[in-house]
């Protein structure tokens, strides 16, 4: 049944009605986004990532904050540090959120007074410095990154975060404070039309921090290239979620007995965990709606695993080297994996494992722009070539054991020949002039960019 129901809404975003012209093909492509990221979170992948980290902060929420207090009483400001933690609590609840963020802060202050200069601080730093890891992989999971940062990379990005991010954090608000606080603003907001414009915007304000916060770690954390607009576009939508959210939440927590009845004392500490994952939750989501806003070819993959047939690795590979061997001898703007992957309605992922395996095999130099290029003279690339590449793809698996078998043996090597003999001395540049440069139909995007 559930299989019938994702076929139907897959018909839905991405069938012909989709395609069409007009205001209700356009409302389906701007529905796409929202139905990718519930589909990804029912799906459960998002929401074991959300678990795991609320454990995770459990083990690291003490320790980051002794650190911050350790660097801000360098400086004076570690006082500033308690509103932050108590708006991170604030959906549980007034009382409960004070009593945890009494004894939070508390706690961080009594451990960060004995560990600054001695061996644990170095320790601490080191379980800061993983926590951080296990963030980035789940962001780099959402964003289909394999490769993490080095360990050198690690180590400098992670230290410098933990130490700039408090100072610059509480030198945000002390500012904000200290100019709101002066005469000449104080003065200002007497009018009675800019005391009411300065009550939205307190109310406002801790909504454009979430804001800027998601914004800044969708785009810093993933172990790639994000745009700040896909990030942006994330994180008003996640700051949204957040305070909507928070508000059900607070008023769960507030109205709901059965919690107090079952947990009796522990109620509040089972809000936090709660009000904990959905925070997770929430942020892993805006960072699956900035990748979708950056990568619209994965909106209907999501995060499955992608599987293309020898077929169509084949039909890949040769198109990747039309476009790009087209283009260098017609000329114009050379082609990125993110172009290839929008103008084949490919993921991006595919276009670029392919990409690689040619780059391996001498048939194509990605430049420091991200740009593919040939390798060599189109005139000594060769058809057959170009798709024994794509058949001799590895998997990533152990090869198995190479049993002879006289028939099928000989069936493999008299296909193989037939097709040696169809591709014949075919090259590529052959290829590329076998039709008129004009004669290449473009989309609508390739035609703007040009």
């Amino acid at each position: 049944m559930w299989m019938r129901i994702w076929a139907f809404l897959d018909w839905c975003f991405f069938g012909p009605a989709s395609m069409r012209v007009g205001m209700g093909g356009e409302a389906l492509r701007v529905l796409r986004y929202p139905y990718a990221v519930v589909r990804d979170l029912l799906r459960g992948e998002i929401n074991l990532r959300a678990m795991g980290l609320v454990y995770t902060t459990l083990l690291s929420l003490i320790p980051l904050l002794a650190f911050s207090f350790a660097i801000l009483k360098l400086f004076g400001g570690h006082r500033d540090l308690e509103p932050i933690v108590y708006e991170f609590f604030r959906p549980v609840g007034g009382a409960a959120a004070t009593e945890l963020t009494t004894r939070v802060v508390q706690f961080a202050n009594h451990v960060s007074s004995g560990i600054v200069g001695s061996l644990g601080f170095a320790l601490l730093a080191w379980t800061l410095v993983g926590t951080i890891k296990k963030v980035e992989d789940s962001f780099n999971f959402l964003w289909h990154v394999d490769q993490p940062r080095s360990f050198a990379r690690r180590i400098a990005e992670y230290t410098t975060l933990l130490i700039a991010g408090p100072v610059l954090l509480v030198g945000f608000i002390s500012l904000s404070h200290s100019a709101l606080d002066s005469a000449p603003v104080q003065q200002v907001v007497r009018w009675p039309l800019l005391q009411h414009l300065r009550g939205t915007g307190i109310a406002l304000a801790t909504y454009a921090m979430v804001t800027a916060f998601f914004t800044a770690a969708y785009m810093m954390i993933p172990n790639t290239r994000v745009h700040w607009r896909a990030a942006l576009t994330g994180a008003v939508v996640g700051g949204v979620l957040w305070a909507a959210v928070g508000k059900m939440f607070t008023a769960f927590v507030v109205y709901s007995t059965r919690l107090t009845i079952v947990y009796a004392g522990f109620a509040f500490v089972v809000a936090a965990l709660l009000w904990t994952y959905f925070g997770w939750l929430i942020l892993l989501a805006g960072a699956q709606l900035s990748f979708y806003v950056q990568n619209p070819t994965y909106l209907r993959l999501g995060l499955q695993q992608l599987r293309l047939s020898s077929v169509e690795l084949e039909q890949l590979s040769l198109k990747l080297m039309y476009f790009v061997g087209r283009t260098h001898v017609a000329g114009g703007r050379r082609w990125t994996v993110n172009r290839l992957a929008t103008e084949l309605g490919l993921p991006g992922i595919a276009v670029a494992q392919m990409a690689s395996a040619l780059e391996r095999a001498g048939l194509v130099i990605v430049t420091e722009h991200d740009e593919l290029v040939p390798a060599r003279d189109l005139g000594r690339i060769g058809v057959y070539e170009i798709l024994e590449i794509a058949r001799n793809q590895r998997s990533g698996h152990v090869a198995p054991r190479n049993v002879q078998i006289p028939p099928v043996d000989r069936i493999l090597t008299s296909l193989d020949e037939t097709r040696r003999k169809g591709c014949g001395e075919l090259t590529l540049r052959e290829l590329v002039d076998e039709a008129p440069l004009a004669a290449l139909p473009f989309t609508h995007r390739q035609l703007s960019s040009r």
